[in-house]
């Protein structure tokens, strides 16, 4: 049977007892709908409640909510509970709250995400066995940084590392660590770069998927800002509130303003949109922006140290190395697909930016 999380937006002032009660008249009716309530979350600051439940289908779910207690989910998505764990650590009410009588919970679902992106400054040597080793051996001693900071790794492959922290604190204390890991040298830092994105949010946020609109963010922080560690500034804010005697230090980490990740989420949005036209002009991102040139040179200069025709070309070859390197089509059909008006420009381009041509890649 699926399993869905709602998220309940509730009326100020409700009161973690007042939502266990809401959660027990759900538990008394469930089977009569064919659901199962296995779990929820309250976050008394932020208003905000997630029901874990398995039901036949969504329906089934709001007409339980509706019989019980009239408090329909604002929004409702299906889930893997396995997924679930690894965000927020548990799928079933947690231990202490059990041998209550209204098994009260008051345990935010609010998570701040850390990308760490490994990245190679030569392709031509990203998939040689010598600096496999050297990032493996780098995320054998962040792993254990993680793990001491009270992070959860959620998603991860050869040269990156999803991880979800219950505090702001663990989570900047964690990139603190990581970052003086790496200023010690003890990696070949001339073939490898680390990048890393700090952001935060709920498990539901405009219908999207599990934390769909945080891990986007943290992506963009990781690689498209200027920068080796980016956070948005709420992290920064939260932070900084909780600790107070701590102050962010603004040489290695950058803390990004609402402005600049208002802009950032603008961009990127336009550029996904857009990135593969050939005939995609500066104009258009005018347009669809609302800036003028000045404008735009100055905030795509200022957020990612590129120009604009810079930073589009660069999107277009790493897209087009992806393609290249999963075998989705020959030099020609990739130069296409990816926006360039030639295979020939295209390779001038591809050699410009990694010091190879395309054709290399086979050899």
């Amino acid at each position: 049977m699926p399993i869905y999380m709602d998220r309940h937006d509730l009326p100020e002032a409700v009161t973690a007892e007042e939502v266990a009660r809401l959660h027990q008249e759900d538990l008394k009716i469930e089977h009569e709908f064919g659901c199962k309530g296995m779990t929820y979350w309250f976050d008394e600051e932020r208003q905000t409640a997630f029901c874990l439940i398995q039901a036949p289908n969504k329906k089934a779910l709001q007409d339980m909510h509706n019989h019980a207690h009239g408090a329909i989910a604002n929004s409702i998505i299906e889930v893997d509970p396995g997924i679930v764990e690894s965000f927020l650590g548990r799928i079933e009410d947690p231990e202490k709250a059990r041998n209550t009588d209204l098994n009260i919970i008051n345990d935010p679902a609010f998570r701040v995400l850390m990308l760490v992106a490994f990245r190679s400054f030569d392709i031509r040597v990203s998939c040689e066995e010598s600096l496999r080793n050297i990032v493996l051996q780098a995320r054998e001693r962040i792993n254990d940084l993680i793990d001491s900071n009270g992070g959860r790794s959620v998603q991860s492959n050869a040269f990156s590392n999803l991880v979800s922290f219950g505090s702001v604190a663990n989570a900047v204390d964690c990139v603190r660590a990581i970052a003086a890991e790496f200023d010690k040298k003890m990696y070949d830092t001339d073939k490898l770069g680390l990048s890393i994105g700090l952001s935060s949010g709920l498990p539901i946020e405009h219908d999207s998927d599990l934390f769909g609109e945080t891990i986007k963010q943290a992506e963009r922080l990781c690689h498209v800002v200027q920068g080796d560690i980016v956070m948005t500034s709420e992290v920064r804010d939260l932070y900084e509130s909780e600790n107070l005697n701590a102050v962010i230090d603004t040489q290695r980490i950058r803390g990004l303003s609402p402005a600049e990740e208002q802009f950032l989420t603008d961009l990127m949005n336009f550029t996904e949109e857009n990135w593969n036209r050939s005939d995609l002009r500066v104009e258009d991102f005018c347009s669809g922006l609302g800036l003028s040139k000045a404008q735009l040179y100055r905030k795509v200069k200022s957020l990612t140290g590129k120009s604009l025709n810079t930073f589009v070309k660069l999107y277009r070859l790493e897209r087009a190395l992806d393609l290249l390197l999963k075998k989705k089509g020959n030099i020609s059909e990739v130069a296409f697909d990816t926006g360039f008006n030639s295979p020939a420009y295209f390779s001038k381009c591809f050699h410009s930016a990694y010091g190879l041509l395309p054709s290399d890649l086979d050899n």
